[in-house]
């Protein structure tokens, strides 16, 4: 059977994840594939990030970037149209931030500039190492997703970024107000909204209670007060059964978690639910069929998160965040702060899509602008 690119890609970042550093001559070999099929493949991880690429030479992403190499990456590559060189630091490459990274890169190149991006693996030690290592390559400019607790940067954490050396605008992170770098340019998601977006939609259909398991992540706080804006606005009752927080990254395939949430659909009390991720939903319905709950007869089910909900056997509806206008409005932002450095501060923030599908027991509605 012939090896799909998916398949070979996933080949790949096994390679370059077990060796750290290989030439792409050597991943050719090693693949059993042309080298110009490595370095078209190379080059399309690389541009969401999901390896790093040099003069012949791949790496995994959370790797600390080599100054010198980053500087060499600089200077080789042929000057873009603007000149200008942006630097970004993320977390992770994919998942959520794949779109966000493909958005900024997107961005860059329409504005005729670079971009480097860092990939810290939620290490917070790893961020201040790849803003230095993109500052000493002469970045014009930085976005940044830094790996701060789930409830936010502590006074301490939020100062290392408050006064960068050169204009940055922080992506899907805010500093409290108060706290200082506070008046940073930023980009966001709505993820509250999307939350509530999700409960109204659900009470639309009749549902009189809501449930939400939401896993423990940057998001939830958001997720968490978008839910409660809309239940009391409803006057619907809060049926959060989400797992306390007590482990990082505790997530909804709790099995209390799960197991309360069955006995209310069972009962009859609770009919719809919300969960986030999209990934932990689908674990869910899984669960939920196999325990002789039919979704969505019995139990009508919202996800947060459009990265896998459409690949469930019963299509996932999904709250979508605008994940690609995320990195293109960060790019934006943060030219318009190194044209113009003394305009006035700004945050933007993009409202999810409800995407409805199967799951939730309606039909789409393309007339309603809430919804696609």
């Amino acid at each position: 059977m012939r090896e799909s690119v998916e398949q070979r890609h996933r080949r790949i970042l096994r390679v370059v994840r077990e060796r750290e550093s290989v030439r792409v001559s050597e991943l050719a070999a090693t693949l059993g594939v042309s080298v110009e099929t490595a370095r078209r493949d190379v080059a399309a991880l690389a541009d969401v990030g999901r390896v790093r690429r040099l003069h012949g030479t791949v790496t995994w992403p959370t790797a600390p970037l080599n100054a010198r190499d980053a500087r060499v990456a600089r200077r080789s590559s042929p000057p873009t149209p603007s000149g200008l060189v942006l630097g970004m630091v993320v977390p992770v490459s994919d998942y959520y931030f794949r779109a966000v990274v493909q958005g900024a890169r997107q961005a860059a190149a329409d504005v005729g500039a670079r971009l480097l991006v860092g990939i810290t693996d939620y290490a917070a030690d790893r961020d201040l190492q790849h803003v230095a290592t993109l500052l000493d390559a002469g970045v014009d400019g930085l976005l940044l997703a830094p790996s701060w607790s789930v409830g936010g940067p502590t006074a301490e954490e939020a100062e290392r970024f408050a006064e960068p050396a050169v204009p940055a605008v922080l992506v899907e992170r805010r500093i409290p107000l108060g706290v200082p770098g506070s008046h940073l340019d930023r980009v966001v998601s709505d993820h509250a909204g999307g939350a509530a977006l999700a409960v109204r939609h659900l009470a639309r259909l009749g549902h009189r209670r809501v449930a939400l398991l939401a896993r423990h992540t940057h998001t939830r706080p958001a997720v968490r007060t978008g839910y409660l804006s809309a239940v009391r606005a409803l006057g619907l009752p809060d049926d959060d059964l989400s797992p306390a927080p007590t482990v990082p990254w505790g997530h909804p395939d709790d099995i209390v978690a799960r197991e309360h949430l069955l006995r209310l659909i069972t009962s009859g009390e609770v009919r719809a639910g919300l969960v986030h991720t999209d990934i932990d939903a689908l674990n869910l319905l899984q669960w939920l069929t196999a325990h002789g709950v039919r979704v969505p007869r019995d139990f009508a089910l919202v996800c947060h998160n459009d990265e896998v909900a459409a690949l469930a056997d019963i299509p996932l509806t999904s709250v979508s965040p605008a994940t690609f206008a995320v990195g293109e409005a960060a790019v934006r932002l943060l030219v318009r702060r190194l044209e113009d450095p003394d305009a006035a501060h700004s945050a933007i923030e993009w409202l999810p899509r409800l995407v409805v599908r199967d799951s939730c027991g309606a039909a789409p509605t393309p007339h309603d602008p809430e919804t696609r």
